[in-house]
């Protein structure tokens, strides 16, 4: 077991440790470090075809857990992990541009474009631990205050929102379906695209949460495509699973169940 200290280290560890020939590496924590660990498989060549991932769900809200259905509990993880049943499933690849660089960067469950990155941006790492989800809703108080830029989504004709959702799976912020259709091995990405990002929208998709019906309370559009992309004439924040990644303009395609990961 390795501990990590810094942001960005778990990549470095799991691609270290496919280089050293482990069939299996775990990411015991969040969205956030599932997502650094299988960036550090893919940085290695093969490294996704001859490594599978496991997980042990220890983050805020562990989106992806859920959406493999695995057990929130240690023990109920642990024998999950000894009885090693894996299934291939999809990848998202996202690229854009970070410090005047161009980056390729995978995504297991979500992708999001306008608001909730700027949230995931905003939000306390103190007011985390301590607040869990509720950290993320006080972050998108602070962002509500702030212009929110036009996106232009393109992917299935042109189509325009202030806040822009990609959905490998289903679920998003916890075990909400704002993509009921998606699927992890379909090959498609679930898009949803709001015309407003603004404090009624909010109040509209609160309501739509507390009553299990969210997509009934919010004005959205809809489409699936293999490829879109992302563009605004300002500057809008890009999130992959829950962590900041940078800028728009960005594309996004999918691999085929390009991923061997460990479930119940």
């Amino acid at each position: 077991m390795l501990r990590t200290g810094a942001q960005g280290e778990a990549r470095q560890l799991a691609a270290k440790a496919v280089r050293q020939g482990f069939a299996t590496v775990i990411a015991a924590g969040g969205d956030g470090t599932a997502n650094e660990v299988v960036n550090g498989m893919a940085d290695v060549p093969h490294g996704l075809a001859s490594v599978r991932l496991g997980i042990v769900p220890l983050g805020t809200v562990n989106v992806f857990a859920r959406e493999l259905g695995l057990p929130r509990d240690l023990n109920g993880a642990a024998r999950t992990l000894a009885a090693g049943r894996e299934l291939a499933i999809d990848l998202g690849l996202a690229e854009f541009v970070s410090d005047g660089r161009n980056q390729n960067r995978h995504f297991l469950q979500l992708a999001g474009a306008g608001l909730d990155a700027r949230a995931v941006k905003l939000v306390s790492w103190e007011l985390k631990k301590k607040a869990g989800p509720l950290a993320y809703v006080a972050a998108g108080c602070r962002a509500l205050r702030e212009v929110q830029p036009m996106i232009q989504v393109e992917g299935a004709g042109p189509i325009s929102g202030q806040l822009a959702l990609l959905g490998n799976g289903r679920y998003y912020g916890g075990s909400f379906e704002v993509f009921p259709q998606a699927s992890l091995r379909d090959g498609l990405l679930d898009v949803c695209v709001l015309p407003k990002a603004n404090l009624r929208i909010c109040l509209q998709t609160l309501l739509g949460l507390a009553t299990g019906r969210i997509l009934r309370f919010l004005p959205s559009q809809h489409f699936r495509s293999s490829n879109v992309t992302l563009r605004s004439s300002s500057a809008v924040g890009l999130q992959l699973d829950g962590e900041y990644a940078g800028e728009l303009p960005a594309r996004f395609s999918v691999l085929p169940k390009a991923l061997r990961v460990i479930v119940p």
